[in-house]
């Protein structure tokens, strides 16, 4: 299966301050890349980089062409980003929020036509939100809320989906209902890189984890051979073991700081 983002030698400098160095990662079709590591270790930085938002050197091909041959336009059409759940700054409705996810495709004068409501109504269907585009943002709960940025992120029609940490808000029940939908995303062919802080959420959801330490790729694998008892020790700082549960899904014991 071809790749649909490949990245080589990346290394990102902001401020004069070395972030990321010699980052490598083939991304296939379908997949889900969990970025995990401490704070600081670079993980939104190479969300910003793979976006083209932040000068970078090495290379980075997203559908076998240069990153940089693409417009900010074409990016936006291929990769969409959900950031961490932020109040609203703006009096939008659901429908108001989520068909902001068109302008890629309409123009930043935007004029909503019935093909693009019926993308917006099918989004919010997808994130168990159908019938809510009348109401107001701010009425909504964190959870519901930022199931409405993923339906925006979804209308954008876009072949990879990025996310920020978009959980760190949420509350547990949340989290998980959240990374369900995204997970359900994948039957559709959208490809998921995503920063996700807990790490027994990033194993249950990912197939891949690209591991940072210190802006440095420590391990990129499956999540049963990413999180060994020495890279969790060395990387995180805790005592830990990973182990699978009766219906195998990864789990993690933490026995404490080191």
């Amino acid at each position: 299966m071809s790749a649909v983002l490949e990245v080589q030698n990346l290394c990102v400098s902001l401020s004069g301050q070395s972030v990321l160095e010699d980052i490598d990662m083939d991304v296939e079709r379908g997949a889900w890349i969990g970025l995990i590591g401490p704070n600081g270790s670079g993980k939104t930085t190479l969300l910003r980089a793979l976006t083209g938002l932040i000068p970078y050197t090495g290379r980075i091909s997203l559908l076998g062409r240069p990153l940089r041959a693409w417009s900010l336009r074409e990016r936006a059409r291929r990769m969409a980003l959900v950031r961490q759940v932020r109040p609203p700054a703006f009096d939008f409705t659901v429908g108001e929020l989520v068909l902001l996810g068109r302008t890629p495709h309409k123009g930043l004068i935007a004029t909503w036509d019935l093909a693009d409501r019926k993308l917006m109504q099918d989004a919010l269907e997808l994130v168990d939100l159908g019938g809510f585009e009348d109401r107001d943002l701010g009425t909504l709960s964190g959870g519901e809320q930022q199931r409405c940025f993923l339906a925006q992120a979804l209308v954008q029609q876009a072949d990879i989906l990025l996310l920020d940490e978009p959980t760190t808000y949420l509350d547990v029940h949340h989290q998980f209902g959240f990374m369900e939908h995204v997970s359900k995303l994948r039957d559709r062919g959208i490809t998921v890189i995503g920063a996700v802080h807990d790490l027994e959420l990033a194993a249950r959801f990912s197939s891949r984890l690209l591991m940072l330490e210190r802006g440095r790729v420590a391990v990129f694998d499956a999540p049963e051979r990413a999180l060994t008892p020495e890279r969790l020790r060395r990387v995180f700082r805790m005592d830990a073991h990973a182990w699978a549960d009766s219906q195998g899904r990864l789990r993690l014991q933490y026995e404490g700081p080191i």
